[in-house]
């Protein structure tokens, strides 16, 4: 961590497409948290997704289906707290957004209101007509397209798309349709989750709006992970997700050394007690 990283200037919607622009790459990383927002913030992270995936992280569900509105505007609110010089991106949970445009913005301004500065919705061309909506009235939207987890029963499980061409729902033509769709539709950048990385490559050479990968190879404009595998917390390990640490492991180890501790009388110790 440096001083540079204390005195970077608050990152916007117009630094994405700026950032494209030059060709500077931009990290994403998931935070759920205060804490966690501080932190990565401090390492430099570009954009903050408060992401629904809080739900199988945080909350222990199989996908990101339960989750609700009110989770996302609560941890909207924790990471906002942590005034970040990041971009802060909520997330609009299943269920807040596909019943018409009108519902999408009355979700989005709630996100809005906690501190988020920008939403992220799921789909491509079926979605064209929301994002304009979204647009219309000044809210800025990050699209998804790909694997998209909340079409968790559709897809029948998480499984990679754009692998067989067709212009059906995950079929490679219609991707680059769904790209084209969510790029003139308004959104300032998208999501390219879970396909292949040839495919990834030539949406992000024919979009002007920087494209964020997961699961989607190295040709896109930005990257996103999940903070808890980059950190090592969880015990899953999925293929397009990388553990720069171990942290699982030590904070076993040192819980466990806290009840060894207390079970043996030398916690607390005279220097950590009151007089």
């Amino acid at each position: 961590m440096t001083s540079e990283t204390h005195q970077r200037p608050k990152v916007t919607v117009p630094e994405l497409a700026r950032m494209k622009a030059l060709g500077e790459k931009i990290a994403m990383i998931t935070a759920y948290d205060v804490t966690f927002a501080r932190l990565v913030d401090l390492a430099g992270v570009d954009v903050i997704l408060v992401g629904d995936s809080v739900g199988m992280v945080v909350q222990g569900e199989a996908n990101t289906i339960p989750v609700a509105l009110d989770d996302m505007v609560y941890h909207v609110r924790l990471v906002s707290r942590a005034k970040p010089r990041a971009l802060i991106v909520g997330d609009l949970p299943f269920g807040s957004y596909q019943v018409s445009p009108q519902q999408a913005v009355e979700s989005s301004i709630r996100l809005m209101k906690e501190g988020a500065e920008c939403v992220k919705l799921e789909g491509g061309v079926v979605m064209a007509e929301t994002i304009e909506a979204l647009t219309r009235v000044d809210i800025p939207v990050v699209g998804h397209i790909g694997l998209t987890p909340q079409s968790f029963h559709r897809m029948g499980g998480h499984k990679v798309q754009g692998r067989s061409g067709g212009f059906e729902a995950g079929g490679r033509e219609r991707l680059l349709e769904d790209a084209h769709a969510v790029e003139q539709a308004g959104a300032c950048a998208v999501v390219v989750e879970g396909v292949p990385l040839d495919l990834a490559a030539d949406i992000t050479k024919k979009l002007s709006i920087p494209t964020i990968g997961i699961g989607a190879g190295p040709c896109c404009d930005g990257q996103v992970l999940v903070l808890h595998d980059v950190l090592g917390l969880s015990d899953l390990t999925l293929k397009f997700t990388k553990q720069y640490a171990n942290l699982r492991d030590e904070a076993i180890e040192a819980t466990a050394a806290f009840v060894r501790e207390v079970r043996d009388g030398t916690w607390p110790d005279d220097a950590h007690s009151f007089h």
